[in-house]
């Protein structure tokens, strides 16, 4: 057995948790093993990658450039979000010093109204009180008011310090905003000229990989030896999976035949044929690059790297011997371990593998082999 063979069986037998031992421990107990199991094949995934799945130089270097291709559109979408993040942040922070400002001004006018009555009191007014007043019970009346009057100007001025301070902490926090957005602007600026030389860079190596064909046969033929290999490993793959003493976990997909959402919304340009032959084997949907796809139904990411004859793939185990695939990926959205539910965004329609024009790839596998996916998702 070779070592992605091994290493893929060992991620699937970390996969076979059965219901009767998840059952009988409690909630807390049994996420903390489904996370560790997906920090396990996450490592695992790690070391399969180091696989050398492109067994010329030409191919190695497509799978080089479009993995930093995918790592690079990742890096933008982090970085656009975290910018998204912040200009929400600093519009929030601009409200709330307009609202710390107009409730400063209210309670400069308040004070100001406080001392104007104390003014028309003059300097000393609880000696006036004492000379002026001859009834005991007025004196103590106006002396009370005196004292809430004195009471209610210390708390204003209290007040006005701690809105000056609550003002004072958000300039420095959108000050500090406004130098990350600015710093976020350079690296947004830096990671798209990347994003230019890498994309150039891929036109480069496609235009070297047709240009070693002598014929339009010869081309089909390459690529389908690429299909071939791949099929030999989604196989195996399968295989080991079946030999398991304990199956995945349904999540029940077979119940949804017919009714499952399509991963991305677009039109078919290839149909199921089920023959030898590349994107034979399930659907091919053209999308704009960068549309999200998404997954059709829950389950577990079991692959997500770059295979030769499909790019950018990424594959989900739902149980039942039922697996979807998802190829030529701009970037992905998931990683290998993780749990993902219908609808979940797990990657981002591209052209990788040497694609011309942006697509997703699509298939649905029962027991290893390639089913229509058209029975599978709804109608439209």
């Amino acid at each position: 057995m070779q070592t992605w063979q091994r290493l893929t069986l060992a991620a699937l037998l970390a996969l076979s948790y059965s219901h009767a031992s998840l059952a009988q421990q409690d909630e807390r107990g049994a996420q903390a093993q489904l996370d560790a199991l997906g920090q396990e094949i996450d490592a695992m995934a790690e070391r399969l990658s180091a696989t050398d799945q492109a067994r010329d130089s030409a191919q190695r270097e497509l799978r080089e450039v479009e993995t930093q291709l995918a790592q690079t559109h990742q890096r933008l979408d982090q970085l656009q979000a975290e910018r998204r993040q912040l200009a929400d942040e600093t519009a929030q922070l601009r409200q709330h010093r307009e609202r710390l400002e107009g409730e400063r001004d209210a309670q400069y006018a308040a004070l100001g109204q406080q001392l104007a009555a104390l003014y028309r009191l003059g300097p000393t007014p609880q000696l006036k009180l004492l000379l002026n007043q001859s009834d005991p019970a007025e004196l103590d009346r106006m002396q009370a008011y005196l004292n809430r009057l004195t009471q209610a100007r210390q708390q204003r001025l209290g007040d006005i310090a701690r809105l000056d301070t609550a003002l004072a902490d958000t300039e420095l926090a959108l000050a500090e905003r406004q130098t990350r957005l600015d710093a976020l602007a350079s690296e947004l600026e830096t990671q798209s000229a990347l994003l230019a030389e890498r994309t150039e860079e891929r036109r480069g190596v496609v235009t070297t990989l047709d240009d070693r064909y002598g014929s339009e046969a010869d081309r089909l033929a390459d690529l389908n030896q690429s299909r071939e290999q791949a099929e030999q490993q989604l196989r195996a793959i399968q295989a080991e999976l079946a030999r398991l003493a304990e199956p995945t976990p349904t999540t029940h997909i077979t119940r949804t035949q017919g009714d499952l959402p399509w991963p991305v919304q677009g039109a078919i340009t290839t149909s199921f044929q089920r023959r030898d032959g590349v994107h034979y084997n399930g659907i091919v949907i053209q999308a704009g690059a960068g549309s999200s796809v998404t997954a059709v139904h829950s389950g577990r990411v079991v692959f997500a790297d770059w295979m030769r004859g499909f790019g950018n793939l990424l594959i989900i185990d739902h149980g039942d011997q039922i697996m979807t695939l998802y190829a030529h990926l701009q970037q992905f959205s998931a990683r290998p371990g993780q749990q993902v539910n219908r609808g979940d965004e797990v990657g981002r329609i591209g052209n990788s593998g040497g694609q011309a024009s942006p697509a997703l790839y699509f298939e649905v596998r029962r027991g290893g082999e390639p089913i229509n996916p058209q029975r599978w998702i709804a109608r439209r």
